[in-house]
């Protein structure tokens, strides 16, 4: 935040322009305002993406991991052991 004597300045060199260029200042203000809140909209959507990839804990290898059918079943390669 800026000092209140910062604010009293802008005011003061504000008042001294003619009204047609106080007219574009307060364009230039909105234009600002607008362009910071897209900026910052578009930061926190990208980090709202980041956390909905973002997968951990339960579930997270679903579908990328297959068990063949006979999975329980002896394996040949150890049948004298057994």
């Amino acid at each position: 935040m800026l000092p209140t004597t910062t604010f009293q300045n802008i005011e003061e060199s504000l008042k001294q322009l003619p009204h047609s260029l106080q007219i574009e200042v307060f364009h230039y203000i909105e234009f600002l305002k607008s362009n910071y809140a897209k900026q910052n909209n578009d930061i926190v959507e990208a980090l709202e993406e980041k956390k909905a990839k973002k997968r951990d804990g339960f579930g997270i290898w679903q579908g990328k991991i297959t068990m063949s059918d006979n999975f329980d079943s002896p394996m040949e390669e150890f049948a004298e052991y057994m």
